[in-house]
């Protein structure tokens, strides 16, 4: 997390369509200027085709970084077939949360109806980090990230983040040397 502000997260974008680029990608600048209006930064933002490989890629990547607390994805998670995102991203997720995909559906319904039946989001936690998954049409990135994202996001990064310090600990322990009570190693040399 960054170290200059705690509430400030500093968030990797990434919006995947074919049909459009980085300069008309209105998904991508919602997320964007809904996060810099809460306070918090975009250390890195992407544009990638709808490629499920490429974008696993790049997501795996951002987890890797230490200047990215959260990840966001726009876009590739409706019903057709280029429609990759969530099949790249849930490998990479070590928990789901579950109840950011219903809530959404949720707010959705109250929004536009039974036509939020053909939207998909995801979230979940991978090495530590928050990924949240949204479609990539405006309206969407507006109600996830207002709605819930920005209210849960501080609390989900510094839950995840002790998580993350368990994990490497628990590691690290495993790499040392049994020892006794009195932190001497034991006389059969821990066999």
């Amino acid at each position: 997390m960054d170290e200059t502000d705690a509430d400030t997260l500093c968030t990797g974008v990434i919006t995947i369509a074919s049909d459009r680029g980085l300069e008309e990608d209105a998904a991508g600048e919602t997320v964007t200027d809904l996060l810099e209006a809460d306070g918090h930064e975009v250390a890195v933002r992407e544009h990638v085709n709808s490629d499920h490989d490429t974008v696993q890629s790049i997501v795996s990547r951002l987890l890797d970084r230490d200047d990215v607390d959260i990840v966001i994805t726009a876009g590739a998670t409706g019903v057709e077939p280029g429609d990759i995102t969530i099949e790249a991203v849930e490998p990479l997720l070590k928990k789901e949360l579950a109840a950011f995909s219903e809530l959404v559906t949720v707010l959705g319904y109250e929004r536009v109806g039974t036509a939020v039946v053909g939207a998909r989001t995801l979230a979940g936690v991978a090495d530590g980090t928050p990924v949240f998954c949204l479609p990539g049409h405006v309206d969407a990135v507006q109600l996830a990230l207002e709605e819930i994202v920005l209210a849960e996001a501080s609390t989900l990064v510094e839950r995840a983040g002790y998580e993350a310090a368990d994990a490497d600990e628990e590691s690290s322990d495993a790499d040392e040397e049994p020892t006794d009570a009195n932190g001497a190693e034991p006389a059969d040399g821990g066999a």
